[in-house]
């Protein structure tokens, strides 16, 4: 049975006893903001409410606000929202005839929460995504470390620091200050100075925050003119199976301490930043294992040597590469006056893959040079040599031996399965060499012969990948450049320098392809200089050769 209940006045107050043991508090009150009644729950949230007093003086103000506002708002007015204490309430206003309002708190501590918790993981995620568009649009460790710091101190802290694993002992560092410009150090120092830094270094889980004392941080890690440290979080930037560094995050001593849950996204933070810091020095590493790797797949540059002048094009099938497997070479003489071997060949296939085996060949080639003076010996050593390997693919190549002459150049051509050389004589005449020779990599056996040519002042000899005469293009698309109309551009040549003849022959074939698909292209040519003596051509002993 409720216990009735009194005005100041002596009145009697009576509340219905279904109100009086609802679940929910409920606060009556008049028009003038006078309590009226309150039913228990009321009481126990409310203790300084006291029937007879006003909302003003007893209530939360939110409240009695949104009650004395309902004196002007004739309609049904919209939920109030306030707290009591830590809870979180919404008051909704029922309106009865006598002019008294019921005010029905329901709980939604439980729904703010939640709202909260959303938009706080709705922000998360935004930042997150917002670091991974911008690290992984960077292969750069430099630009990446430079990111992950200017976005540690526009999001996380007053301060950041990204420390690399050490490099001879030294340790590269960037540092950023809020509203400032990342700057690169190398340090050489002992990360054992900073608590928890060695252990992120190595990839170790992070020690709390809470547990490392910002007066120990030692001044090296100070960003110049901050000034004091109010808290610090150290993170390590975890990789690819190898530690990319550590992220150190520092606040001011004005500045709210590290919180569990700004930690936590510290350490979301830093796995993105160590993967896409990992990636970019992964990406380094292979491509400076490529370069190095390359020097060694690329043609070489090739001019005059002893008194010859040689010139070569190159042109891989696909225009973003720079190697296939068309090659040459040119191996200057061991002798004063002794013949300097030049190689020219085109494996089956194109791509990496037929560059890889053409780096073999000519390593292969390379080792072979003591027998250069016997071509039949040459390619079937290495005719073997492929025959033993796992590769199904051939070679096609041609060997030229080259000495001087007199005023001329002497030749020895032998092809192995491999177009012959064409010959530009000086009044026009296009000679082809008469040299054959089997496939080398495809057969037990290696048959090849051997044809001498020598090059008068002025005269070429010009060695060629099939690339070039079966080249798809003109008018329609779909016919071959050809070995004639090879022959014919060769005629226009006459007497032309090397480098000339090259040029020409590669512009005209590159025309004649277009846009289209087309295979490794090479040539290479071999030139007897205009002048009767040795001296005239700028040949003094063994020249000069470049590669």
């Amino acid at each position: 049975m409720t216990e009735p209940e009194h005005a100041p006045d002596g009145s009697l107050l009576v509340i219905d006893p279904r109100i009086d043991t609802a679940p929910y508090p409920a606060v009556v009150a008049d028009a003038a903001g006078t309590v009226r009644a309150l039913n228990r729950a009321a009481r126990s949230l409310l203790p300084a409410v006291r029937v007879g007093e006003t909302l003003t003086a007893t209530a939360p103000a939110w409240l009695a606000e949104s009650h004395a506002s309902l004196a002007t708002d004739p309609g049904p007015g919209a939920a109030a929202q306030g707290r009591v204490d830590r809870r979180s309430l919404e008051a909704h206003a029922v309106r009865h005839e006598d002019g008294t309002v019921t005010w029905w708190l329901v709980d939604d501590t439980d729904t703010r929460l939640a709202r909260e918790a959303l938009r706080s993981e709705q922000a998360r995620t935004a930042f997150l995504t917002q670091v991974s568009t911008a690290l992984l649009g960077s292969l750069n460790v430099q630009r990446c470390m430079e990111i992950t710091t200017g976005l540690a101190v526009e999001n996380l802290s007053d301060a950041a620091i990204v420390m690399a694993p050490a490099s001879r002992g030294r340790h590269p560092t960037v540092t950023a200050v809020r509203g400032g410009t990342p700057v690169h150090h190398v340090l050489d120092v002992d990360p054992d100075e900073v608590p928890g830094l060695p252990e992120a270094l190595q990839g170790f889980p992070p020690v709390p925050s809470r547990w490392l004392d910002p007066r120990a941080v030692p001044g090296w890690l100070r960003p110049e003119g901050f000034g004091e440290v109010g808290s610090i979080v150290v993170v390590p930037l975890p990789g690819h199976g190898v530690p990319a560094g550590a992220l150190i995050l520092i606040r001011g001593a004005g500045a709210a301490e590290f919180g569990e849950d700004e930690e936590v996204v510290a350490r979301l933070f830093a796995t993105r930043a160590g993967v896409a810091m990992s990636a970019a020095r992964m990406y380094d590493q292979q491509a400076s294992i490529t370069e190095t790797l390359m020097r060694d797949l690329l043609p070489p540059a090739v001019t005059r040597l002893s008194g010859v002048e040689f010139s070569a094009r190159y042109r891989a099938s696909q225009d973003g590469e720079r190697v296939g497997g068309d090659f040459y070479d040119v191996h200057p003489a061991s002798e004063e006056d002794g013949e300097s071997l030049v190689v020219l060949g085109d494996v089956c296939g194109k791509g990496l893959d037929a560059a890889v085996l053409t780096g073999k060949i000519r390593s292969t080639l390379h080792a072979l040079l003591p027998l250069a003076g016997d071509h039949q010996r040459m390619l079937s050593l290495l005719n073997g040599a492929l025959l033993n390997t796992h590769d199904a693919r051939f070679v096609t190549l041609v060997l030229a031996s080259v000495a001087r002459a007199g005023a001329g150049v002497r030749l020895r051509l032998t092809c192995g399965g491999h177009p012959a050389p064409l010959v530009v004589r000086a009044d026009g005449r296009v000679e082809e060499a008469p040299t054959r020779g089997t496939l080398i990599g495809a057969m037990p056996e290696v048959r090849a012969t051997t044809a001498d040519v020598t090059l008068s002042p002025g005269e070429t000899c010009l060695m060629y990948t099939d690339g070039i005469t079966e080249a798809k293009g003109g008018p329609f698309g779909d016919e071959l450049f050809g070995e004639l109309r090879l022959q014919r551009v060769l005629g226009e040549c006459a007497g032309m320098p090397a480098e000339a003849v090259v040029e020409r022959v590669q512009m005209l074939a590159s025309q004649w392809v277009g846009r289209g698909a087309h295979d490794d292209m090479a040539v290479l040519a071999i030139t007897a200089p205009r002048g009767q003596h040795l001296t005239a051509v700028g040949g003094h002993g063994r020249g000069r050769y470049t590669a």
